[in-house]
């Protein structure tokens, strides 16, 4: 494990945790975040290095792992001067964790080859409990090979991963997670505001259907928070909005309508524009109750 040497760029609310338990497995860590503060506090914490540029992170590394906030975020670590394919090693790895449209995974994945350099499209899921807990589900688009020599870096921070197809396909695939949660939680929502005026107790609705067609990851962790009108924690709307766009936007290019998805990505610009920005994505519920 300690002849792989890992950069980790990007230092938020996954990456941190992820990049630890990086360290934590033993493979030599570099981190580079946009705020040095947060890469200094990383290094105090787990015992990894930093760098002042992605590039500077990316000489020495084996895998170069990258979770950032969208396209244009990714863009600005990978590309120039100061960027991680300007740094990188022959034969290297980059793996993007951020979700991004699949466009620019395939951009990537041809500029990551004409560096000389492998890559991999590979959104998480599994929000920052899973990270904490190295508990992710990773979805991964590329060549058979890169993502061979990747697994037991994902075994550090995951528990379950697979290749999906060429590159592109594991932000496709969570672009499928992304609107499949946004269905459940609008449904979900909906059930507890009728659960909810006609006096019904959540918990024992929640405890009852966790055992029939109903039952969710969505209902079995968010049921109690909602009823108790609890949201500053989880998965930003903000994000969300992110995310569906995406999805959104390649099924605009596939010739598919997606009434639900697109229904419940305005829901949640509403409530951006009420503050509630950084609530979690379970907030739809205080549309419906007031």
């Amino acid at each position: 494990m300690s002849q792989i040497r890992v950069a980790f760029i990007g230092l938020g609310v996954m990456g941190y945790p992820m990049a630890g338990h990086c360290q934590k497995a033993g493979f030599p860590v570099t981190v580079y975040n946009r705020t040095t503060v947060k890469a200094e506090q990383w290094s105090q914490e787990f015992g990894g290095d930093f760098a002042a540029t992605p590039r500077e992170a990316a000489e020495q590394a084996d895998f170069v792992l990258v979770c950032v906030g969208n396209d244009e975020d990714v863009r600005s670590v990978m590309m120039g001067d100061d960027g991680v394919l300007a740094g990188i090693g022959q034969g290297s790895i980059v793996i993007d964790h951020t979700t991004t449209s699949a466009e620019l995974a395939r951009e990537l994945n041809e500029a990551a080859h004409a560096a000389g350099a492998e890559f991999l499209d590979a959104p998480v899921s599994g929000g920052q409990a899973g990270a904490e807990n190295g508990q992710l589900a990773i979805m991964a688009g590329g060549e058979a090979s890169a993502f061979a020599r990747a697994e037991p870096v994902f075994a550090a921070y995951g528990k379950a991963w697979d290749l999906l197809g060429p590159a592109g396909s594991g932000q496709q695939c969570k672009m499928v997670n992304q609107i499949c949660i946004a269905g459940i939680l609008q449904g979900l929502s909906e059930g507890l505001a009728l659960a909810m005026s006609s006096g019904l107790d959540v918990e024992k609705v929640q405890k009852i259907l966790s055992g029939g067609a109903a039952q969710s990851w969505q209902l079995e962790n968010r049921a109690h928070t909602m009823a108790r009108d609890e949201y500053d924690f989880g998965f930003a709307i903000d994000w969300m909005v992110k995310d569906l766009g995406y999805s959104l936007e390649e099924a605009e290019r596939r010739g598919l309508t997606l009434p639900v998805a697109s229904q419940v990505r305005s829901f949640y610009q509403e409530l951006q524009a009420q503050g509630m920005n950084r609530c979690d994505t379970s907030v739809l519920l205080r549309r419906l109750i007031k």
